[in-house]
């Protein structure tokens, strides 16, 4: 099979340097990604697209490889393609002919063509001539340039002949490694996520920090959501996740700082440990999920007097969205799921907050805090590369059995996200009872099971399972495993 990468059209207007310099970004970008799918696959770059020739033949493959490339940062269309040396129009025509036959019979159609190189002919001249043949040979219903039922795609490069089978709508930005690097303050909430993805699509090397308000199952659903974006959208590059401990500074403000106050001094504090954490990580900007006047903390006099105390650029990719653009977001990168459930522990904390909050009135309230209580929490701050967390709770919270093989009577719990589910279903080459339970409902609906029964935790990397895992055993819940079927390959 072979792949024509487009551009993102924001890179196409760039100059021919650095499109350059973008496309050879974006091709290490999508080799580190796909060669999971295919040790042998080759990405090629020219300085305005990308081929990308693969050799895998199983259906579920395919389908992974094409959502990992429609993730990829940086990728505006993707074309499924033949390439042919550059052949004759009444070639072209046989060519094409061949290949949309089956297609165009009793339907419309419009033949579409791109031309870049040096020849004797237009692209015009190509789409006469190929739409002329094919409307006498193919039996169409007949020719609608403006809504035809079949749009056939050709292209001609130079020397090289390319018919477009099917086009896919890419993910756009830029490709990660041509920007700088920022720290995302996550909460896990829809904004946090939806903010985070966005920093991610623009070409920022995103790394993540959390403050640990609401507990370790809070935490592990954070890392959950940090995981899966990491992998979706991402995995080209290695980035950490930075657990920060604010229990006491929340503890102190409660105790110490007026009710109307608490929730910019809390916001205010987290600031500071990002921004200490960002100096540590030599980043120099940190990205927030904040909206303009969603909640009380974030009005333009609240976000002005939180801004003081940074040293770093704060970016904001949410500040003028709506709340429904940015769960109409979240479902369409898949992170809804995982935030309807995560409660807003940072927008509890005042009864009454203040909207106008006043420079001199914040700082008087602030110097009651104890100092050394945010920087002892600084300093307690876990820093781990991502792709080790589900290594670390494993080790942290419990020993989770890895089983390959399926013993009879156990049950698979399938975990994964429904649309991956739907995609490529679960199969094996056993009698045992699969169900499908999603990652983020597992915790309410485990407990409803069978006690005597055993179960078996399912995904396709084994990240998910084993955190999920480890949590159900450290609930007390002794009959659950993890299913390997990587290991047993």
């Amino acid at each position: 099979m072979l792949y024509l990468i487009k551009l993102s059209p924001e890179i196409t207007i760039k100059s021919r340097v650095v499109r350059r310099r973008f496309t050879r970004q974006l091709r290490k970008n999508l080799f580190r990604v796909l060669k999971e799918f295919d040790q042998k696959i080759e990405v090629l770059g020219k300085w305005d697209s990308i081929e990308i020739k693969t050799f895998v033949s199983d259906d579920s493959r395919k389908s992974r490889l094409l959502d990992r490339l429609k993730s990829t940062p940086g990728v505006g269309q993707i074309c499924l393609v033949q390439k042919h040396k550059l052949p004759s129009m009444d070639h072209m025509l046989e060519l094409t002919r061949n290949a949309y036959s089956g297609s165009l019979k009793e339907k419309s159609f419009a033949v579409r063509c791109k031309r870049t190189g040096d020849h004797s002919f237009s692209s015009v001249d190509i789409e006469r001539f190929v739409g002329h043949g094919l409307l006498q040979s193919c039996s169409p219903k007949g020719v609608n340039l403006k809504n035809p039922d079949v749009t056939v795609g050709l292209e001609v490069r130079d020397d090289d002949f390319y018919i477009v089978k099917t086009k896919f709508k890419g993910l756009g930005g830029f490709p990660l490694g041509c920007q700088d690097s920022t720290l995302s303050l996550i909460s896990g909430g829809f904004d946090s996520s939806v903010s985070t993805y966005l920093s991610i699509k623009r070409g920022l090397q995103t790394h993540y920090c959390f403050f640990s308000l609401g507990g370790s199952s809070h935490e592990l659903a954070v890392k959950e959501i940090a995981l899966f974006l990491w992998m979706k959208f991402h995995s080209s590059h290695r980035v950490k996740f930075v657990s920060v401990p604010f229990e006491r500074v929340v503890e102190e403000i409660l105790k110490n700082v007026e009710d109307s106050q608490m929730g910019v001094v809390l916001k205010r504090m987290m600031i500071r440990a990002g921004d200490l954490i960002a100096k540590k990580l030599g980043l120099n900007a940190l990205v927030t999920g904040e909206s303009i006047a969603q909640v009380s903390s974030q009005t333009l006099a609240n976000l002005s007097v939180i801004d003081d105390v940074s040293n770093s650029l704060i970016l904001r990719p949410l500040c003028t969205s709506d709340k429904q653009e940015i769960i109409n977001i979240a479902r369409e990168i898949g992170t809804e799921d995982f935030s309807k459930d995560i409660p807003e522990y940072c927008a509890v904390i005042s009864k009454n907050p203040t909207t106008k909050a006043k420079r001199v009135r914040i700082e008087r309230e602030e110097a009651q805090i104890k100092e050394k209580v945010l920087k002892e929490a600084v300093e307690k701050a876990k820093f781990q590369i991502i792709s080790e967390l589900h290594n670390d709770l494993s080790l942290k919270k419990a020993d989770v059995e890895i089983v390959r093989n399926v013993k009879k009577g156990s049950i698979v719990i399938d975990i994964r996200h429904p649309n991956e589910q739907e995609v490529n279903p679960l199969a094996l080459n056993c009698k045992s009872a699969i169900i499908n339970i999603p990652f983020y409902s597992l915790s309410s609906k485990f407990e409803r099971l069978a006690k005597n029964q055993n179960y078996l935790l399912y995904c396709d990397k084994g990240m998910m399972s084993r955190l999920h895992a480890a949590n159900l055993i450290e609930q007390g819940f002794s009959n659950v495993s993890v299913l390997d079927l990587k290991a047993a390959e």
